[in-house]
């Protein structure tokens, strides 16, 4: 009885600082990806969270904005480009650490952890008196372990819970504590079992994708494929799948799902999953090897079979045996480390750019650069762009070929 009085309890609390109030949260990008993340609250799979007046905000590595915890598993289901969901569970000052423990000494956790839980501790520090980011990461984990022993739970030190995570930014003495609600960065969509050996984040790629003006009713070509992340991410737009349709997150063990809630989610995006999408995806690698993981890779999935793979080098490829229809062809050729010096990767730069101009005229064109000062170098006038991936540049050229 006292056990189920507990649970009651427990319920209610939740419910009344969790599940029914509007918290803080932050869709975390790479760099130079934030207005891309900011206009997908626009689209129609998230307008809703707009409608109801929630507040935007661009700002340097993501986007802030408040909702509903639904709102959060929705912005999971189906952003593109963001990187992880933050929600914020917490702010406030410490200049010691007798201070920050006993901030942290009446800090609800069971609201949000679940109970066995021991998460990974992720610090930073600018510009406060508490700088030791090993040091406060210790203190947190101590406060959590003390909180669940206090309410019976012993063993929670024994237990890891690895898909949890709690993210501590000290900045000026102010602690602001958020609660990672992702888990395996957004990136990982739960398709692929294989990774090529300089695999583009599936974020990166959508975010290229959407600079390109691909909307998903035009053709495809994705001549140099890879492991496939910009034909499976054409596939998933061209279909409205989500995102993370085929994944789980971590809020799925936070004490305040609700699992027909979800359900509820998932139902609302199916509907507006289209199968009977007419559009052409074209993938192709001359790595036979390449070709063949693609296409086990989409064979798992019935909503993926619209992507078309063939083994064949793409200078040997004309567009108009594969479609009558100009799209956009979209190309990542293998610079640097996989294929050998800067010369070497200049001269493939240059034998793609007129094979392009050569079969590719009226085609949209997204090329990735080995650097930004060769764009002198194409045969016809291209948009640029800088992106990130993984602390590296990624140099993008975009347009119409002419």
């Amino acid at each position: 009885m006292k056990n189920q009085t507990s649970n009651l309890s427990l319920s209610k609390r939740i419910k009344r600082h969790v599940t029914g109030r509007e918290k803080e949260f932050f869709a975390a990008t790479s760099p130079g990806l934030e207005s891309i993340c900011l206009n997908e609250f626009k689209t129609d799979e998230l307008k809703t969270i707009a409608e109801t007046g929630k507040e935007f905000i661009e700002t340097k590595g993501g986007v802030q904005f408040t909702g509903r915890i639904t709102d959060c598993f929705s912005a999971n289901l189906n952003l593109r480009t963001a990187n992880r969901i933050l929600m914020r569970i917490g702010e406030f000052k410490a200049t010691n650490f007798m201070q920050l423990e006993k901030k942290l000494s009446d800090f609800p956790w069971e609201l949000y952890l679940p109970a066995d839980s021991r998460p990974g501790i992720i610090t930073s520090t600018k510009q406060s008196r508490l700088y030791h980011k090993d040091a406060i990461a210790e203190i947190f984990a101590a406060s959590i372990e003390k909180r669940f022993a206090s309410n019976g739970i012993k063993d929670s030190a024994k237990v890891d819970s690895t898909d949890q995570e709690v993210f501590v930014r000290a900045e000026n003495d102010r602690f602001v504590i958020s609660l990672d609600s992702s888990g395996e960065l957004l990136y990982r969509r739960g398709i692929k079992t294989h990774r090529s050996t300089a695999p583009l984040r599936e974020t990166t790629a959508a975010a290229i994708l959407k600079i390109s003006g691909y909307d998903g009713s035009e053709p495809l070509i994705d001549p140099m494929c890879g492991s496939g992340t910009f034909s499976l991410e054409a596939a998933m737009i061209s279909q409205n799948i989500p995102a993370g349709w085929f994944r789980n997150f971590a809020f799925m063990n936070w004490p305040c799902f609700g699992p027909q809630r979800w359900a509820y989610i998932k139902r609302k995006a199916e509907s507006g999953i289209n199968q009977a999408s007419s559009a052409h995806i074209f993938a192709s690698d001359i790595d036979s090897k390449a070709c063949d993981l693609l296409v086990s890779c989409k064979n798992r999935y019935d909503m993926l079979k619209t992507v078309e793979v063939e083994q064949k080098d793409f200078f040997d490829l004309s567009p108009c045996a594969l479609t009558k229809d100009r799209g956009l062809v979209v190309i990542n050729p293998p610079y640097g480390h996989r294929m050998g010096s800067r010369s070497e990767s200049v001269k493939l730069f240059c034998a793609v750019c007129e094979k392009l101009k050569k079969d590719y005229s009226g085609w949209k064109a997204a090329l990735i650069a080995p650097a930004m000062n060769i764009a002198e170098k194409v045969p016809f006038s291209l948009k640029e762009a800088t992106l990130f991936h993984g602390g590296l540049k990624i140099f993008l050229l975009y347009g119409r070929v002419h």
